[in-house]
């Protein structure tokens, strides 16, 4: 197999942002009066605007989100690059890599500058699709504008729904277990214990090409 490029999630694998997000989702379900365990597991790999919609079809997603933003405005925006990531991505070179994520370019940007951490060409963001993750098209349209099939594409992924969508996309999926324990990536080609772990298996990959 000639792996071409490499499409990393963001959060949980190149930020460690899970504590500060599982503050932020155990405030609003508190303020909802919804189960903050259920909320939670629900959140990963997907909009905010998704899981406002499966948790509580009642109420607006998109007012939803403004809470939401406001939680994480008081919380403050610099999350930790994960341990591995700025000398992975300074590795990589001018290799194609991109960031596929359910999050919001603006908050990427900033926690990205935060974190000191480089931006690829192509970035995918959840306004970006129209169906998020775990449905292929985020992975889809990141191989699409890098010019390479997505079967010659590595994904990193933290979380089941992200794995989903880089599979039915016909990726190779990398799972790094960071948020979820190792049995729950099991539908991943391989999983290592970090980011860190996984490097030097990345890099062997994307410097065959």
């Amino acid at each position: 197999m000639v792996i071409k490029a490499l499409l990393f999630d963001v959060d949980g694998v190149l930020l460690d942002s899970s504590a500060t997000h599982r503050r932020i989702w155990d405030a609003w379900s508190a303020m909802r009066g919804l189960d903050k365990d259920l909320v939670w597991s629900l959140t990963h790999a997907r909009r905010p605007e998704d899981t406002v919609r499966e948790v509580a079809p009642g109420l607006d997603p998109h007012a939803e989100r403004k809470v939401l933003n406001q939680l994480m405005f008081k919380e403050g925006d610099a999350f930790p690059a994960a341990r591995g990531a700025i000398s992975l991505l300074r590795e990589l070179d001018r290799r194609p890599w991109a960031l596929v994520t359910s999050g919001s370019r603006a908050h990427v940007h900033q926690r990205f500058q935060l974190a000191s951490l480089p931006l690829p060409r192509v970035q995918i963001y959840g306004e970006d699709v129209e169906r998020s993750k775990p449905h292929p098209e985020s992975y889809l349209k990141a191989a699409e504008l890098l010019s390479v099939e997505a079967g010659d594409c590595i994904v990193v992924e933290d979380a089941p729904h992200g794995i989903t969508a880089g599979k039915a996309a016909g990726c190779t999926v990398i799972a790094v277990a960071t948020t979820h324990s190792p049995h729950e990536l099991i539908k991943a080609d391989a999983c290592f214990s970090s980011l860190e772990a996984a490097t030097p298996h990345l890099l062997a990959a994307i410097r065959t090409a």
